[in-house]
């Protein structure tokens, strides 16, 4: 049985002592959640110390970019070596909005993948359309196209360990959110694609997350839906009260 996996993506907000006293807040009221995964996603600059305060906890630590190589002259960029070093256990990796402001094609994301699950971190996938994509009823091709891409470099015994996030672009922080129904039936169809390339049980073991505008208030409509295993969340993951909230939800 899958384990619903919620994260939270921090994105550019939380100083350390921000960082800090989020997860100390957050970290009693999420404690008794015994069937849901937690996972937060600070900024690198907190990742050190949110580490530390998570310790003896069941709270994981996730990052939100690494780069491919295990170290080298590329400046400004983290590798999985790095990351793995402070703790961390799980990265996003292809979020739109790196895809979008730093360019990041999805040969990019491919070679990230695979250096994630060479250097023993979890890899949360993300994938989604554009709105003029959807209204075009192109979102099945686009996602598929970019789970071709994306999983190019892996084998199915990692392609059962992922996590994808199914984010429309469209629905990422402006509090547009998808109707549960189309997510579930995206879910379904990521599910079914992979099923094709990788194999039954890879397809049936991969778990997939919604992300995009994910509130306390709707929250259980989309971890109800069949085939939705948890939530990737943005703004609503900054205040411990609405995240633990999120994660109450998914209690099947």
């Amino acid at each position: 049985m899958r384990v619903p996996i919620i994260a939270g993506n921090w994105k550019m907000h939380k100083t350390v002592g921000e960082a800090l006293a989020l997860v100390r807040e957050l970290i009693p009221l999420v404690a008794q959640e015994e069937a849901v995964e937690v996972v937060v996603c600070p900024p690198f600059t907190a990742l050190y110390a949110v580490a530390r305060a998570l310790g003896g906890t069941k709270v994981g630590l996730g990052a939100q970019n690494l780069f491919w190589e295990e170290e080298g002259a590329f400046t400004g960029e983290i590798s999985p070596l790095m990351l793995k070093e402070v703790g961390v256990k799980y990265v996003i990796v292809g979020h739109s909005e790196r895809r979008a402001y730093q360019r990041e094609s999805d040969e990019e994301v491919a070679k990230k993948l695979k250096a994630a699950f060479q250097n023993g971190l979890n890899p949360i996938l993300c994938v989604g359309e554009h709105l003029a994509e959807r209204e075009a009823g192109q979102a099945e091709a686009v996602v598929a196209a970019q789970l071709k891409a994306d999983l190019a470099l892996l084998g199915a015994d990692e392609v059962e360990k992922l996590v994808i996030a199914y984010e429309p672009i469209w629905a990422i922080g402006t509090g547009r959110s998808a109707e549960p129904g189309d997510a579930a039936q995206m879910a379904a169809f990521i599910r079914r694609e992979v099923g094709r390339a990788f194999g039954e049980r890879a397809a049936e073991m991969l778990r997939i997350q919604y992300g995009g505008s994910v509130t306390p208030a709707n929250s259980r409509a989309f971890l109800t839906q069949e085939g939705i295993d948890g939530a990737l969340v943005g703004g609503a993951s900054l205040k411990a009260e609405s995240f633990a909230a999120i994660v109450a939800s998914a209690k099947k």
